[in-house]
């Protein structure tokens, strides 16, 4: 913008050349230092040439003339501005806005005009730098005041760098540094320094950060002229400290942000990895996995017994090659030192006291730093949790807290893992329950069993197995599926068994048994717990008798047993299904049920099984899955024709398992009678 009635004077002559020159290296500070667009103007008057450059900028024109910089690729003389705007300009000064424009202007007389130049009447316009002391609002606006796109691209402590420089330069002190504690137990730390401490004034300014984060700004080689205005410096310092507490602190919360989200992740992913088996070992030997080396170099966990004395059940060490001397000091079972002093005595008193409940979190030395917690589940003390301290530093209230809700996390799982085992205890016992301890031994008579239950877990199986002997030469074989798992089914599969034996005990013929048992099974009027059963009434032939064993054999919905006949003189080896189908127990009032007798010849075998034989599946799609069926069955059985009844058992076992090494998804359960030669 150009002003003034002698805008096109043709007697400015040289001065045009010198005011271009100068308007220039305005221009470029204000590029180059403020980072801002700029205004020129201009107003040419009877007595001289006065040139304005206007910028929002974050400085006085001493601090932008004073900045080195970089032109036409080689280094500018430092603080050159300011020197050709002293020797070239008649007057020079600045001004600032309250809006935060900043105002540099020159001006340049005229040859032919008035000797003394008119100086404009502006505020705050000196014609050299501005003093340090006291006080001046352009310094202190410099000294706080960076445009938004510089602050975007300075880090936290690029930014806190730059404003302990500029607070040096305001001060001329010697040096200047930042120290923050962010009270994690790492100490002091320095974030920001300029210069070089001197002897002299020193001045320290606690910055005004919210705990645990602590810090404090400290000037060193204060000049003389400091003294005489302490009340501005400090005023000037302490404006610094806010502005570097804001950004100290605002990158602490980020980072503290950051680490609780990645807390969040990690103990998400532990309590998955927990919560993955239900096996008491192996659930505790997950913990010091998680626990290692993020929360510690070492990690123990003990295990109460019912008298409250711990038992080292898993232990870790960053360092493999420590693990014997760590395992010999924390393990209540380890001999102490022959004539020496036990180094973990003290720590395992200590634990103790943890169980029963005399101490909270324990803070211990020896054999190493660490912490000890306890491991709780549904109000009870499972054990304690024991994690050395990290490498390089004591363990910070942030990781008791994590370590407190690692060991919540882990007493649940191991609480649910021993609450699963003692569950599978108890299935498991009444499951051998439901089975005969040991098969009878006769003359005569070969006897043997497999069972492979579905699962190993604590639910119970409804297929069964018995053999009573009702007298010296004759025996009650039976086999049966109770429909269902679980506690239901174990009580009808007892019900079954027993009701059968005490009805054949007292002599009923043994369709009308079964027919007997089938009322006793309805008055329950539940028709989801029906059964299917195989019994057959063995004997032992008498003195003039064919040798062998006949059975005569009731099937009430179940599968047709196997025949396996040995080879004679008379024929070869097979295997024949027989017996005739009957109705299921417990379904229906009435029962339609057939008696067949079958002679063993001596060395054959009568095989009967549950449907978790012939229905075991391999391979495709559900629905398109092929089962073993029949004809397997007959194969293998044949296969072991005139062998012991153990061999025939086994045979079908093995033929059985290697027809799918998919999981069994139904319970299997196989019982021989075999007429000894």
């Amino acid at each position: 913008m150009l002003a003034g009635p002698a805008a096109g004077d043709a007697a400015l002559g040289d001065l045009v050349d010198t005011a271009v020159l100068l308007t220039s290296e305005l221009a470029e500070n204000s590029v180059l230092h403020a980072g801002t667009e700029f205004e020129v103007a201009a107003e040419i008057t009877d007595a001289q040439v006065l040139v304005t450059v206007s910028d929002r900028g974050a400085g006085p024109l001493e601090a932008h003339l004073a900045q080195p910089r970089r032109r036409y690729g080689r280094a500018a003389t430092h603080g050159r501005g300011l020197t050709m705007l002293t020797r070239l300009a008649s007057a020079w000064g600045t001004r600032h806005d309250a809006d935060g424009t900043h105002h540099t202007w020159f001006s340049l007389a005229r040859p032919d005009g008035p000797a003394a130049p008119e100086v404009p009447d502006v505020p705050d316009a000196p014609a050299s730098p501005p003093a340090t002391f006291p006080a001046r609002p352009d310094r202190t606006r410099w000294l706080l005041h960076l445009p938004a796109g510089l602050v975007d691209r300075l880090g936290p402590e690029e930014l806190v760098a730059e404003l302990v420089r500029r607070l040096r330069e305001v001060l001329d002190a010697g040096s200047v540094l930042v120290e923050v504690d962010d009270g994690d137990g790492t100490g002091v730390r320095e974030i920001a320094r300029t210069g070089v401490p001197e002897h002299g004034g020193e001045l320290s300014v606690v910055l005004p950060t919210t705990a645990p984060l602590r810090g404090a700004l400290r000037i060193t080689g204060l000049p003389p002229a400091a003294a005489q205005e302490a009340a501005a410096v400090r005023e000037q310092a302490e404006l610094v400290a806010h502005r570097v507490a804001m950004a100290i602190e605002s990158a602490w919360l980020r980072g503290v942000d950051q680490r609780r989200r990645a807390w969040m992740t990690y103990l998400a992913e532990t309590s998955e990895l927990l919560s993955q088996s239900l096996d008491v070992e192996l659930a505790v030997a997950v913990v010091p996995q998680v626990v290692v080396p993020r929360l510690g170099l070492w990690c123990a966990v003990h295990l109460a017994d019912p008298l409250g004395r711990l038992r080292l059940a898993a232990l870790t060490h960053a360092d493999e090659d420590v693990l014997p001397e760590l395992r010999a000091a924390l393990d209540p079972a380890a001999a102490p030192p022959f004539g020496g002093r036990d180094p973990g005595h003290e720590l395992r008193r200590r634990l103790a006291e943890v169980v029963r409940g005399e101490a909270g979190t324990v803070r211990f030395a020896l054999p190493t730093d660490g912490v000890a917690v306890a491991l709780r589940a549904r109000g009870r003390t499972l054990g304690t949790l024991s994690v050395g301290r990290p490498d390089g530093r004591p363990h910070t209230p942030e990781d008791v807290v994590l370590i407190d809700d690692i060991a919540r996390r882990a007493g649940l799982a191991i609480h649910n893992a021993q609450t699963t085992a003692a569950q599978v205890d108890v299935s498991q016992a009444l499951q051998q329950a439901l089975l005969p301890r040991a098969l009878p031994i006769a003359p005569g008579l070969d006897l043997a069993a497999g069972y492979l239950p579905a699962t190993a877990g604590s639910d119970v199986g409804g297929d069964f197995y018995d053999v009573l002997t009702i007298d010296a030469s004759r025996w009650l074989v039976s086999i049966g599926d109770v429909c269902g798992k679980g506690a239901r089914a174990a009580a009808r599969t007892g019900t079954v068994r027993d009701v059968l034996r005490v009805l054949v005990r007292d002599g009923r013929p043994l369709p009308r048994a079964v027919e007997m048992l089938n009322d006793v099974m309805m008055e329950a009027e539940d028709p989801s717990q029906f059964c299917t059963l195989a019994t057959a009434l063995v004997t032992r032939p008498g003195p003039g008798e064919p040798r062998g064993l006949v059975a005569d054999l009731v099937l009430a919905g179940h599968l047709q047993p196997v025949l396996v006949r040995a080879a004679t003189a008379d024929g070869p080896a097979g295997a024949d299904l027989v017996g005739e189908f009957g109705t299921a127990v417990g379904l229906v009032p009435r029962l339609a049920l057939t008696a067949t007798r079958h002679h063993l010849a001596p060395g054959d075998t009568l095989l009967v099984y549950t449907d978790g034989v012939t229905e075991r599946r391999r391979g495709g799609p559900h629905g398109n899955r092929e089962q073993f069926g029949a004809d397997r069955l007959l194969a293998a059985a044949a296969a072991a024709a005139g062998r012991p009844a153990a061999q025939v058992v086994d045979a079908v076992r093995r033929a059985v398992e290697g027809f799918s090494t998919d999981p069994r998804d139904d319970d299997i359960a196989l019982l021989a009678v075999r007429a000894a030669p």
